[in-house]
């Protein structure tokens, strides 16, 4: 694996993010702009008396931007290479498919940070809430165990494109949301009835919202959720690369790869 051609395809995506109206919406305003209108829901329901169901959604939402985010930028990199019917001319490079996932997974993380930080902020300051009273390291191994999720969703989505094209795009930014309300972003699990119960307990990002709303609410670390979430994050990659790995070699086998066109 090659940094110098893991920071080109980063090159390469920065640019196209910085000249794209598109992106810095879907990137940076649409997300906060969600964390505002549901920390003003957070505001309403606090005023009615539930002040931790408020804080536990605005923590979901803000929460929840990692795997959005994450998965998103690794999505939407592919499909503008696709538009721009630019794909082929990439692959024809050295840059291996490894490679071309590196890139776009860091990528992806860097953005989720600045988010972060930004969300955070405007809940501390305009909200006051405090997302850092989860405390640094519990809040890194959330982050780490949703960006995970968030690259191995990304990459089935690449390999739904790669065999596909353009014709399932939409799975790029709608795909994930499917699954949201499977994930307990902002309620708990036991509000769902059966059979979507037991789903949401195949979903890694479960464990992991469980666990942040455990930890808000009683000032502790919920480690058996969060060990729980790594074992399923760690077979869900393997799952995703699997997959990916079919679709990859069937686009191959049936031309579409050189082609890509919807």
């Amino acid at each position: 694996m090659s940094l110098k051609r893991i920071r080109a395809i980063l090159a390469h995506e920065l640019y196209i993010t910085k000249h794209s109206y598109e992106l810095i919406n879907d990137l940076f305003l649409y997300p906060l702009w969600s964390i505002i209108i549901f920390g003003f829901m957070t505001i309403y329901i606090v005023g009615s008396g539930d002040q931790i169901i408020g804080k536990n959604v605005l923590l979901g939402i803000i929460l929840w931007q990692i795997v959005n985010l994450v998965q998103y930028s690794i999505s939407i990199g592919c499909l503008w290479d696709i538009w721009a019917r630019n794909l082929t001319n990439i692959f024809i490079t050295p840059i291996s498919i490894g490679e071309y996932f590196t890139a776009y997974s860091l990528s992806g993380v860097v953005k989720a940070i600045i988010i972060m930080i930004l969300a955070s902020l405007l809940a501390y300051f305009v909200f006051k809430f405090n997302i850092l009273s989860l405390g640094l390291a519990n809040l890194l191994l959330i982050f780490v165990n949703l960006a995970f999720f968030a690259i191995s969703f990304g990459i089935i989505v690449l390999g739904l494109l790669f065999r596909f094209g353009t014709k399932i795009q939409a799975f790029t930014w709608g795909l994930l949301t499917v699954f949201q309300p499977l994930m307990a972003v902002i309620y708990p699990v036991r509000v769902l009835p059966e059979p979507f119960r037991s789903l949401a307990y195949f979903f890694p990002p479960t464990y992991i919202f469980e666990a942040a709303r455990y930890n808000l609410e009683n000032k502790a670390t919920a480690w058996s959720n969060l060990f729980i979430a790594f074992i399923l994050n760690l077979i869900f990659f393997l799952l995703a690369i699997y997959f990916f790995k079919l679709m990859f070699n069937k686009s191959k086998d049936l031309g579409k790869f050189a082609r890509l066109e919807g």
